[in-house]
């Protein structure tokens, strides 16, 4: 295992351990997707389990979530942990300065079938007007297949009502630079957004059970030269 590798798990964990407290709040939510326009997938439908979990914490927040895909019989689990800690509540100062809220240590682990990257770097949370929330992170990503590289996050949320009904529309987007290894590995950008209708109102107050979609545009998909995804699928979400 590299120097840097090591560094980044000790990053990530340090992190992890200095944010875990009592959560101030947490989600938990499942999600059902189906679509039929994927790339570099052994058919083109696909059909995915999202577990998400997403907690506020008093030195900072925490989200994760494992995707398990089925496309033409074959089965794939891929995670993420991402965990960051605020610079501001561990030094009890207000880091901010115009749209800047806060200034964390940002870090992510992502893992799946033989493949461990481990990401880290500085991320701010943004005061946009009508955002919910707004979070902006810069990664190195020590990788374990591929050179290594950098990587920008935007992480956002919008609630909007039309009449008396509740929406929001939430995603990532990412943005990576090219490498030169082996093969080719070009920039890469996945923006992904969900559009959902909270049905769940129509049940109790409190439920939230969205119905949507979920629209990926990936650019140079996984770093390979020209693949390139547009893909809408169909969405069900519940949170506990």
């Amino acid at each position: 295992m590299k120097l840097t590798q090591i560094a980044a798990i000790c990053a990530i964990a340090s992190t992890a351990t200095l944010a875990q407290a009592t959560p101030v709040w947490q989600d938990f939510s499942i999600t059902g997707l189906y679509g039929e326009n994927y790339e570099l997938t052994p058919d083109e439908k696909q059909s995915t389990i999202t577990f998400e979990y997403a907690a506020k914490l008093q030195y900072g927040d925490f989200f994760a979530f494992a995707d398990r895909t089925n496309s033409d019989g074959q089965s794939d689990t891929y995670f993420e942990v991402s965990p960051r800690l605020s610079l501001g509540a561990v030094s009890g100062k207000k880091l901010e300065l115009g749209p800047i809220k806060d200034v964390l240590i940002a870090t992510t682990w992502e893992g799946g079938d033989d493949m461990n990257n481990y990401l880290y770097g500085v991320g701010v949370d943004l005061a946009i007007p009508y955002f919910q929330y707004a979070q902006l992170n810069f990664y190195r990503a020590n990788n374990d297949i591929q050179e290594d590289d950098y990587q920008m996050t935007f992480v956002y949320g919008i609630p909007f009502k039309l009449a008396s009904e509740e929406f929001l529309v939430d995603g990532f987007l990412d943005w990576s630079t090219a490498e030169k290894d082996e093969v080719a590995h070009k920039s890469e950008l996945n923006w992904t957004t969900q559009w959902k209708w909270n049905a769940g109102k129509h049940i109790s107050p409190s439920t939230k059970f969205y119905l949507g979609i979920e629209h990926s545009v990936w650019h140079n998909k996984y770093g390979v030269p020209n693949k390139d995804e547009n893909n809408v699928s169909a969405l069900v979400k519940y949170h506990f």
